[in-house]
């Protein structure tokens, strides 16, 4: 070693970081605040706010009934039905399109409320639980068939299951046990109802002309 080479000692100063400048920077990694000695907090993400200028104005029906409202352009039809409109008959499941039990009409069409952007239903017309009967008039015949076969247990995704049970009938596919099966797979019982959901469809579809 030359007399002009630093010891490892002196090396260690010429360093660009120490040790806190590491633990700062993997504090920083984790989301993790340094509160004071030996105290952590975890921090907070701030979640985002849409600005009022940023929201839409859309017109769209629902249950027979003409909507004008003003949405976050990111919200979906499940989140305006059950929190802006207070229309909690869809339920929210997986809110990845996977379970069903959010299942209302758009259209005539079932589809996935937590999969549906809110702001694509201008001049749309949704149909939900709430809207399948008259509030003073009697049951639908696939909402009486659910009860007459005990098609339910919990509850929880029985307003999912009569939505697609509705429409696997309009659409001409409950001519067979099998066929409903495979036209109702999107719709998740985990009460294991299944044996009940299909009986109810069956005997539903003769009274609906399906």
């Amino acid at each position: 070693m030359s007399e002009h080479d630093p010891s490892p000692h002196d090396r260690s100063h010429d360093l660009s970081i120490n040790r806190r400048d590491v633990m700062l920077v993997g504090v920083a990694m984790t989301g993790v605040t340094l509160v004071g000695f030996g105290e952590t907090t975890a921090a907070t993400p701030s979640a985002p706010v849409a600005r009022p200028e940023m929201n839409l104005t859309i017109h769209f029906q629902v249950n027979g009934r003409p909507i004008e409202m003003s949405v976050d352009p990111r919200a979906s039809l499940l989140d305006v039905l059950r929190e802006q409109l207070d229309l909690t008959g869809a339920k929210k499941g997986c809110d990845h399109g996977q379970c069903g039990a959010c299942t209302v009409h758009v259209d005539g069409r079932r589809v996935a409320s937590c999969l549906t952007l809110a702001a694509k239903m201008e001049g749309r017309a949704a149909l939900t639980i709430e809207g399948l009967t008259p509030a003073d008039g009697p049951l639908h015949p696939m909402q009486q068939a659910f009860i007459d076969h005990d098609a339910l247990q919990c509850g929880y995704c029985t307003p999912g299951q009569i939505m697609a049970a509705v429409a696997c009938v309009q659409e001409g596919h409950a001519s067979s046990e099998a066929e409903i099966r495979e036209y109702m797979s999107g719709n998740i019982c985990r009460c294991g109802a299944y044996v009940g959901i299909v009986a109810a469809i069956r005997d539903a579809a003769v009274t609906m002309g399906g």
